[in-house]
């Protein structure tokens, strides 16, 4: 084998280890880190009282199980009454593919342990659900 060959071979096993290695590095739009920063977005909407955006832009199956007024005066009336969020922090994502109620599909439930101005330990369950490629949030619990 020539030289030149050699290097070429050598050159091209190198530029395809590269861009193996910058594609590994790129997060998967499917992957539970991805659910847990759209579930933190869409969480930022809420917390901001923006509970009709929050509607819009939640899951086919959340709009389809109540209407956005309804999701307002609900997320509304437990929301405020625990006031401004204090912090908040995962504790634990579960990805599924079934769940209860709900057609089968790619989920991650989400835990967080989170403190508010009225209600110092609460925990939310966050559901995002995977549909077409986006994660959005299909169920929203506060106990």
């Amino acid at each position: 084998m020539s030289r030149k060959i050699l290097a070429a071979l050598v050159a091209f096993a190198v530029l395809s280890l590269g861009l193996a290695v910058l594609a590994f590095g790129q997060a998967d739009p499917s992957s539970e880190e991805a659910a847990v920063a759209a579930a933190a977005e869409w969480l930022a909407l809420v917390d901001e009282g923006r509970y009709g955006e929050s509607w819009d832009g939640a899951s086919e199956l959340l709009r389809a199980a109540i209407t956005r007024e309804e999701w307002e005066r609900q997320v509304g009336a437990v929301r405020g009454a625990f006031g401004a969020v204090r912090g908040r922090e995962v504790r634990s994502r579960t990805s599924t593919t079934s769940l209860p109620g709900a057609p089968d599909g790619h989920y991650v439930v989400i835990e967080l342990s989170t403190s508010f101005e009225q209600k110092a330990e609460a925990v939310e369950t966050v559901t995002p659900r995977l549909e077409d490629g986006v994660w959005k949030v299909s169920g929203y619990y506060v106990r």
